[in-house]
């Protein structure tokens, strides 16, 4: 309790950790960019990549569909808890994405695969593994979703509901959205290198030029 104002007015505000997760409650699109500019950061250290990652990050726009229709379908709010689920789900969700980015690399590079012929082999491969992760967390997260465990109740029911509805939408729609954008992406760093490469070949002819006539320049003078 506080007190301010006038003598005998007494004003009520939150202290302490209450008052801290109420300032974290009320910035969650903050929250949610500085953990996707971290997870970015991270994933294109790994692959040593500015474009992979943004294959891997494809799939969560989908959890977050998932998620909001997931509390709206049970009349939840989006709670504080509920906003820990959607930053779980950031964690979870695309390690779906990077088990088949991997298996298509190994594929490019050791096999020789095409791009499209290697994230093929890798959603069939990686398929079962997939759905039985996916499966095995949903079933784990029904009894908070329902608000039956004794430990958590209602209070994380919320939290349980939003990394269900999450987790099935990105499942659904992995299998279709990472391979379009890795097949994207592909095409967009070929013709960028393609790009490139004419911007080179142009330039080097024109500088090798300029560099000539300078050299006769400096010769007439020399004469």
């Amino acid at each position: 309790m506080a007190r301010s104002g006038a003598p005998g007015t007494v004003i009520g505000s939150f202290q302490g950790t209450a008052r801290a997760a109420q300032a974290t409650s009320a910035n969650p699109a903050w929250l949610i960019a500085a953990a996707l500019i971290a997870v970015y950061i991270v994933l294109g250290m790994l692959y040593e990549s500015t474009l992979h990652p943004f294959t891997i990050l494809s799939t969560l726009p989908s959890a977050g569909v998932g998620a909001l229709l997931a509390l709206l379908a049970t009349g939840s709010e989006f709670s504080l808890i509920a906003m820990i689920g959607v930053l779980l789900l950031i964690g979870i969700v695309k390690k779906n994405a990077i088990m088949m980015i991997d298996f298509a690399l190994v594929a490019e590079r050791r096999d020789g695969m095409s791009p499209q012929a290697a994230i093929r082999a890798a959603c069939l491969a990686r398929f079962r593994p997939i759905m039985m992760t996916t499966l095995t967390t949903v079933c784990g997260l029904i009894p908070m979703a329902l608000g039956s465990s004794k430990v958590v109740g209602m209070a994380y029911a919320p939290l349980g509901r939003t990394m269900i509805g999450g987790l099935l939408a990105a499942t659904l729609l992995t299998l279709v959205i990472v391979p379009l954008f890795y097949a994207l992406l592909d095409d967009l760093r070929e013709f960028m290198g393609r790009v490139w490469t004419s911007i080179f070949t142009r330039s080097t002819p024109a500088t090798a030029a300029s560099g000539a006539a300078a050299g006769i320049g400096r010769a007439n003078r020399a004469e």
